[in-house]
């Protein structure tokens, strides 16, 4: 049940005293950031090369997972061309669409790359190419650096006045396909800017594509994480073999609880890997 609906039918009890009101409120969720409980997925680079099968592998796993809904990082075709972009996208669409789950897409470099591919990808994914959107008292930033490793401006001044739009949510997701912040919080030098705005307005999780590998790191209790690839080449990375450094197939499912978010990593199964998985720490 949404927030807003929880509050409603308790605020028309009004014979509630204020001592049983407050403890309606607590167990509803209302009250100490507990309003959460859902799941979703998040689906890595389908291209970049990419390896036949893996993308319809992985989703296969996260449509019997049955998730409130699922976010991409990126890459889903292989573009580069304004002529081919629309039939790539059309296509791809019952891969995800035979599940009806919805589809919070994230563009990439091989998404967008030119005016008209940047319409075709808005009218085939339903979605603008940055947005942001609340799920119960979450909230999710889908940012736009499709043609530009780096965030420019006018995408730090959406994200800005996003997050203070939004700053009193229990959980905060900021999610764009490249990961300009990777070397930067790998070096541990949280002085730059963006980790400013990620500390100021409490983010809880930063989330990027594009390198092919998984990642994590944690830094001022913010979780920087590398989806791995969902389809896109290992760059020379044996997929078996390259496990314990992340280059290997794979998706996210996420566990949100209150203010608690439990993160899975689930590899591809066979062929295309063993279908391990492990809790992200």
């Amino acid at each position: 049940m949404e927030l807003r609906t929880k509050f409603a039918a308790f605020v028309g009890e009004s014979r509630l005293v204020p001592w049983r009101f407050a403890v309606a409120l607590f167990a509803a969720g209302l009250c100490c950031g507990a309003g959460n409980d859902f799941t979703f997925a998040i689906a890595g680079d389908r291209t970049g090369e990419t390896v036949a099968g893996v993308w319809q592998s992985v989703w296969q796993q996260i449509g019997h997972e049955k998730p409130d809904f699922v976010l991409t990082v990126g890459d889903t075709i292989q573009g580069g061309n304004d002529a081919t972009a629309q039939a790539e996208w059309i296509a791809l669409r019952p891969t995800w669409s035979r599940w009806q789950i919805p589809v919070y897409f994230t563009p990439g470099n091989h998404d967008i790359w030119s005016e008209k591919s940047r319409r075709i990808y808005e009218k085939q994914t339903g979605r603008p190419s940055f947005y942001s959107f609340d799920y119960q008292d979450a909230h999710f930033t889908i940012l736009d650096n499709s043609e530009s490793m780096q965030l420019r401006q006018s995408q730090l001044d959406f994200l800005e006045a996003d997050l203070k739009a939004n700053r009193s949510r229990a959980l905060k997701f900021v999610i764009f396909h490249q990961p300009f912040w990777l070397i930067a919080m790998m070096l541990g030098n949280t002085d730059v800017p963006f980790h400013q705005m990620m500390r100021k307005y409490g983010v809880t999780y930063v989330i990027s594509g594009h390198v092919h590998q998984y990642l994590r790191m944690e830094r001022d209790g913010i979780v920087y994480m590398l989806a791995g690839s969902s389809g896109g080449h290992l760059r020379g990375h044996d997929p078996v073999k390259g496990f314990d450094q992340g280059w290997f197939f794979m998706h996210l499912s996420m566990k949100v609880q209150g203010t608690s978010v439990q993160a899975t990593v689930q590899e591809a199964g066979e062929p295309f890997g063993r279908g391990r998985s492990f809790t992200a720490h």
